[in-house]
C-alpha cells in the first residue's frame, strides 16, 4: 500500500545533516572545474611576456586583452545567473563549462591583436556564469552555518589554478610556447566538462522554490539520504523562505534590507576584485621590471596566490561564526602593509618578502567577499544575488588593468604601484562592517530574506 503525500521540509532536512558523500561530491566536482576556471584567467597574465615578444603587443595592447576577458565575464555573469534562476543551475554551469573549455583552446590559435580580444572576452563571457552558479547549488545543499566554509574551499580550486598558471607556464612556454598552455587548460576543462555532465546534480531548493520538478528532487532527496525514501507525490517546502515562482526582476536585490546590503556588497566586491586582478595581471611584469627574473616573477606571483587561499581558508571558519566582520580583518591589515611596500625604500629581500604577504591578505580578502555574496539572498534569486554581485564587481576587474597600464606608463616609479593598491583594502573593510551590522539587525547571521512575488 502506498504511504499517504507528506509534506517534507527541504531546508530543515539540509540544515539537520551533517556533510555526506553527495556534498563531498558536489565540492570535489565545483572544485576541479574552478581549478581550471582560475588557470584560465591567469595564463593570459603569464603568457603576456611571451605573447608580448612574439605578436608585438605594447602595453595598453595587453591592459586591453586583459580587461576583456574581465568585460566577458561582468556580461556573461549576468546572462549565465539569470539563466541559472529560469532553467537551473545544473544545464547552465555544464554548458558554460564546455564554451569555456573550447575557446581556451581556441585561443593558441589566435594570431593578431584583435583574435586574442575578441576570443577573450567570448572566454570570459563563458567563465562569467561558472563561478556565481556553482557557489549557487553548493550552498543550496550545505547547512547554513557552513554555507561560508563551502563557497571558500570551491573557491580554494580556483585559487590552485590560478597558481598552477605560473609554473605551468615556465614548465610549457619554453617548448611549446604560449599556445601550448591554452591547449593544455583548454583540455583539462573539457575533461572536468564530461565529469560535470555525467554527475552534477540540480538544486533541490531552487527546484522547489519555483514548484517545479518533484521527481528529481524525490530522486535527488533519497540520493542524500535513502531511509527519507521521498515520492513525488509529496509536497516539498522550504520553511525559510517563500515560493516565487515569478521571473527574475532587479528589484527583488533591494527588496527589505537588500537595499542596503547589496550596494554594499557591490562596492567591496568592486573594490576587492580591482586589487585582485591589478596584481594578477600586472604582478610578473611589475616584478620582471623591477629587475627580479622572468621565472622569480612568476614564482612569487604563484605563492602569492597560494598563500592568499590559505588564508581565506582560515577565514572561513570565522565567517560562518562572526558573519561578514570577519570579512574585514585580512583588508585592515593589508592597507598598512602596502602602504609600506610602496613608500618605503628597503632591501630587495625584504620587499620581496613584505610584497607577498602584503598581495597575500589581499587575496585572502577577497576569499572572504566572494564567501559572502551568495549566502544573504533566497533561494528564489540566489544565482541572481551572486551573480549580478560577481558580474558587477568585475567593473574593478577591468579597471584594474587598465588603471594599472596607465600607472606603469605614467612614469611614477614602478614601486607606488603597490602603495595605490591600499585604497581597495580599505574600501572593502568599510563595506564589509557595514554589511555585518545590517546583518546583525536580522537576528542571525543566516536569518533569510523573503522576497514577495510582484503583483500578477
Amino acid at each position: 500500500m502506498a504511504s499517504a503525500p507528506r509534506s517534507i521540509d527541504i531546508a530543515g532536512f539540509i540544515d539537520g545533516r551533517k556533510l555526506g558523500g553527495f556534498n563531498y561530491r558536489l565540492i570535489i566536482l565545483s572544485w576541479l572545474i574552478t581549478v581550471f576556471d582560475g588557470f584560465d584567467m591567469m595564463m593570459i597574465s603569464f603568457t603576456a611576456p611571451w605573447m608580448r615578444d612574439e605578436l608585438a603587443l605594447d602595453t595598453l595592447m595587453l591592459g586591453n586583452i586583459f580587461s576583456s576577458g574581465l568585460f566577458g565575464m561582468m556580461v556573461g555573469g549576468f546572462a549565465f545567473a539569470y539563466i541559472g534562476d529560469r532553467i537551473g543551475r545544473r544545464q547552465t554551469i555544464i554548458c558554460a563549462a564546455f564554451a569555456f573549455g573550447i575557446l581556451t583552446t581556441a585561443t593558441a590559435f589566435a594570431r593578431s591583436y584583435e583574435a586574442l580580444l575578441i576570443l577573450r572576452f567570448l572566454d570570459g563571457f563563458a567563465i562569467g556564469g561558472m563561478l556565481p552558479l556553482a557557489w549557487a547549488l553548493n550552498i543550496e545543499y550545505v547547512p547554513s552555518k557552513m554555507r561560508s566554509t563551502v563557497v571558500t574551499v570551491i573557491m580554494m580550486g580556483y585559487s590552485l589554478g590560478t597558481a598552477l598558471a605560473g609554473p605551468v607556464t615556465v614548465w610549457l612556454a619554453p617548448t611549446w610556447g604560449w599556445e601550448g598552455v591554452f591547449v593544455f587548460g583548454g583540455l583539462c576543462t573539457l575533461v572536468c566538462a564530461v565529469g560535470l555532465l555525467l554527475w552534477l546534480p540540480e538544486s533541490v531548493r531552487f527546484l522547489a522554490s519555483k514548484g517545479q520538478k518533484p521527481e528529481v528532487i524525490a530522486a535527488t532527496l533519497n540520493k542524500i539520504d535513502p531511509a527519507l525514501n521521498a515520492s513525488p507525490s509529496d509536497r516539498f517546502i522550504l520553511s525559510d523562505e517563500k515560493q516565487d515562482k515569478s521571473n527574475f526582476t532587479v528589484g527583488k536585490l533591494f527588496h527589505a534590507d537588500l537595499k542596503w546590503l547589496t550596494p554594499l556588497l557591490w562596492i567591496g566586491y568592486i573594490a576587492s576584485t580591482l586589487a585582485v586582478y591589478f596584481k594578477a595581471n600586472w604582478g610578473p611584469i611589475v616584478y620582471e621590471d623591477l629587475h627580479f627574473s622572468r621565472d622569480t616573477a612568476a614564482y612569487v606571483s604563484s605563492i602569492s596566490g597560494m598563500l592568499g587561499a590559505l588564508l581565506g581558508l582560515l577565514l572561513m571558519r570565522f565567517t560562518d561564526k562572526m558573519g561578514p566582520y570577519a570579512v574585514a580583518v585580512y583588508p585592515l591589515v593589508a592597507f598598512p602593509l602596502l602602504l609600506a611596500v610602496g613608500l618605503i625604500p628597503m632591501a630587495p629581500t625584504t620587499f620581496l618578502i613584505l610584497s607577498i604577504a602584503s598581495t597575500s591578505f589581499v587575496g585572502g580578502a577577497h576569499f572572504g567577499i566572494l564567501s559572502i555574496a551568495g549566502v544573504y539572498y533566497p533561494s528564489a534569486i540566489r544565482a541572481n544575488g551572486a551573480g549580478w554581485a560577481t558580474s558587477v564587481a568585475k567593473i574593478g576587474g577591468i579597471a584594474g588593468p587598465i588603471i594599472g597600464a596607465y600607472v606603469l606608463a605614467s612614469g611614477l616609479p614602478i614601486v607606488r604601484s603597490f602603495a595605490i593598491l591600499a585604497i581597495c583594502p580599505a574600501a572593502l573593510a568599510l563595506c564589509a562592517m557595514g554589511i555585518g551590522a545590517i546583518v546583525k539587525r536580522r537576528g542571525t547571521v543566516t536569518a533569510p530574506v523573503a522576497v514577495p512575488a510582484p503583483a500578477e
